[in-house]
């Protein structure tokens, strides 16, 4: 009996800025390589979702980088520290909705339409 196996892949984008920039700073510059992976983690699950914000838990965020959650914690002070997610709350209790700020897109937009 012969089985042929299909399997579809599935790819994320990623900007050139992420890892041409963001990698080399959050983990050479900030020493925070967990930073750029919660980061990765929280693009992925907003591509996928094709949505503008995501709510996550801390839990959920360790489990899907390998870190912990005080890890998490950190990386997301950074994160937010440099003004690469925004995070809001419905309440003190509720799980945090996260919105990546991409800020060389409006960068790049503004130059665009200046030429």
């Amino acid at each position: 009996m012969l089985l042929i196996s299909i399997v579809f892949m599935h790819h994320v984008a990623i900007d050139d800025y992420v890892l041409d920039v963001l990698l080399p700073d959050l983990t050479g510059h900030n020493r925070s390589p967990a930073a750029f992976l919660v980061y990765l983690v929280l693009w992925t699950k907003l591509y996928r979702s094709e949505q503008r914000c995501i709510a996550v838990s801390l839990r959920q965020l360790g489990e899907l980088a390998g870190l912990s959650k005080s890890a998490v914690q950190g990386a997301i002070r950074l994160l937010r520290r440099r003004g690469l997610v925004k995070i809001t709350k419905s309440s003190a209790t509720a799980v945090p909705q996260y919105e990546l700020i991409r800020h060389w897109v409006r960068r790049r937009a503004k130059s665009t339409a200046t030429a």
